[in-house]
């Protein structure tokens, strides 16, 4: 399982050993019952990543989105792929999702809020009010509308899991992403309170607390982390680690320089916002 790093102070000792990370990885597998997952922004990046991990452990895997190019093309590099258009910031695209699956698959067990968006936002420029609502449609209220309107199915299963994937951000904000960071924290917030809601069903409620991960999100935002000089985690490593750590019985798990920051906060604040 992801090591526990105690707390430091040094910039050194704040970032993630990547050599022993990976060393790490090799060692990764899932030991739960093979389950059906559904992946929301699953055609590409960490989504599909996830996806083409859990297959391989034997799971079923759903992937939604957006963009139905996407889809195909993921479908194209993973046969075993299920697949479904999907909005899940859209309220009857939602509805459609939820409606399918419990006609199509009522064994579903496993839901992953993966689905987000990232836009740097400067304060000192005008606001665009449409912009950051729909960041925070997609970031926060879309997981927690479709952990809710999924529940009755997942409830029905003997056991099912909702995972959050949130950010290391939620602990320490990014100043240029104020919006992302507000939203991943809002997230962080919800699950503790949708996992004590959940403690006498049988739906374990998981929150994977992201590192940099090197993807489209925010326009490549990794390279801002690279040229930081923190660690950046390709999608597959950070989707092996995740895979691994599902089979154990960890409520919370932070992956790679996250911990740092889940266990930091905003101590971090000014190394993570150096100009």
């Amino acid at each position: 399982m992801p090591t526990v790093i105690p707390r430091r102070t040094g910039v050194s000792e704040a970032i993630f050993n990547v050599t022993a990370h990976l060393a790490f990885l090799k060692g990764c597998t899932m030991t739960t019952t093979p389950k059906k997952f559904l992946i929301t922004g699953g055609a590409g990046g960490i989504g599909l990543a996830l996806a083409r991990a859990l297959i391989a452990e034997g799971n079923a895997v759903i992937a939604c989105g957006r963009d139905q190019g996407r889809l195909d093309a993921a479908r194209t590099l993973v046969p075993e792929l299920l697949t479904r258009q999907c909005d899940v910031s859209d309220r009857q695209d939602r509805t459609a999702l939820v409606n399918w699956i419990a006609q199509e698959h009522p064994d579903l067990s496993a839901l992953i809020n993966n689905a987000a968006v990232q836009t740097k936002t400067d304060f000192s420029r005008p606001l665009d009010e449409a912009q950051v609502t729909a960041e925070m449609q997609i970031n926060f209220l879309a997981p927690l509308m479709l952990s809710l309107e999924l529940l009755p199915i997942l409830k029905s299963q003997d056991a099912a899991m909702i995972i959050n994937l949130s950010s290391g951000l939620a602990f320490c904000p990014v100043a240029s992403l104020p919006v992302y960071s507000a939203s991943k924290a809002a997230l962080h917030s919800v699950t503790l309170s949708l996992r004590h809601q959940l403690a006498s069903q049988a739906v374990r409620v998981i929150e994977i607390i992201a590192p940099p991960v090197d993807t489209s999100l925010g326009g490549h935002a990794a390279l801002d982390a690279i040229a930081a000089g923190l660690p950046v985690l390709k999608p597959e490593e950070f989707a092996a680690e995740v895979v691994g750590a599902l089979g154990k019985d960890q409520d919370e798990i932070a992956i790679g320089i996250a911990q740092a920051s889940r266990q930091q906060g905003e101590a971090l604040f000014a190394l993570m916002n150096q100009a």
